[in-house]
């Protein structure tokens, strides 16, 4: 019998026992998955984007259904960071889950302010810095499609925070040049990148002749975006060949996750599989391990940038 496969996975000094987590937005904050499997076993839980105060989202419908996956445009609802720690994150760590807490703000300084209320909470193994939100201060602009706003926030995060938590600067495909907002990410502090957010779409009702959801376009997550999300970690890889990597977008299946892992990924996160298969993150973690087996690899970081290599 084959020995074990060794399935530990890094990320900017957060050790994890596997590279499986869940994606940000599609579990809350774990409890409605931990009924279908233990989410100890798995790397780490990513919970949905708090902000400081309490948030009623956009008006419905706000999900609609695509060929390969689905629209979101649910508006960073929740029920604001006091409420947050004392309910989710509490039950997180009495659960003994690894967390990785995903913050959102309208402004540079508001995302200072979460990590500066966040910075003496125990049981937080990194924080996912979800850039992709609107800037209000800047006419509703995107902070991840501009290399200096994308900075202004990690630098306040990184500011705010401690050296021994990483902060992972959470990018979005809908750019030129995913490798340069990469890079100013970096400059600024960040230890690490998730990558891919979801890209922009729409959904016209053919019965209603109108635009399906409340707010018009929404995020597009599901296999469609997989090959965009491989594309993009591939691409920041090679630009930076030693930075931390969370890669997310599409992934329904082990071979799906061998896909990042071998573009360069260091751990992934499962979003919108949960929707269907909510024990999904534990049985691709499975079928990842069976997968690498198979292809004669010893650990999750033998794969690691492995589709980068010179062919021998």
């Amino acid at each position: 019998m084959s020995a074990p496969i060794d399935m530990r996975a890094n990320l900017a000094g957060a050790q994890l026992p596997s590279p499986i987590l869940t994606a940000s937005g599609c579990a809350a904050a774990g409890r409605e998955l931990d009924r279908f499997f233990d989410i100890t076993e798995i790397g780490a839980v990513v919970t949905k984007s708090i902000m400081l105060e309490p948030r009623s989202g956009r008006a419905t419908p706000r999900m609609a259904e695509t060929p390969a996956g689905m629209l979101n445009s649910i508006g960073l609802q929740g029920p604001g960071v006091e409420d947050f720690i004392a309910k989710d994150l509490t039950w997180l760590r009495d659960r003994g889950a690894r967390t990785v807490v995903s913050i959102a703000g309208g402004s540079v300084n508001e995302f200072g302010e979460l990590a500066a209320r966040l910075r003496h909470e125990e049981g937080i193994s990194a924080i996912e810095v979800n850039i992709s939100c609107p800037n209000v201060a800047n006419r509703g602009q995107v902070f991840a499609c501009d290399p200096m706003s994308a900075s202004s926030v990690i630098h306040a995060v990184r500011r705010n925070t401690s050296t021994l938590t990483p902060i992972f600067a959470k990018l979005s495909p809908d750019v030129t040049d995913i490798a340069d907002i990469a890079g100013a990410c970096v400059a600024a502090g960040a230890d690490g990148l998730s990558m891919i957010n979801t890209t922009l779409g729409m959904v016209i009702d053919t019965t209603t002749l109108r635009p399906a959801l409340a707010g018009i376009t929404g995020g597009l997550s599901g296999p469609a975006i997989r090959p965009m999300a491989v594309r993009c970690v591939w691409q920041v890889r090679q630009a930076l060949p030693d930075i931390p990597i969370l890669g997310m977008g599409g992934i329904a299946t082990g071979l799906d996750a061998l896909q990042f892992l071998l573009a360069g990924a260091n751990a992934v996160s499962v979003g919108t599989a949960v929707f269907n298969d909510p024990s999904a993150p534990i049985r691709i973690q499975r079928e990842l391990a069976a997968a690498l087996a198979d292809r004669g690899f010893e650990s999750v970081a033998d794969a690691i940038s492995y589709a980068h290599r010179e062919q021998e």
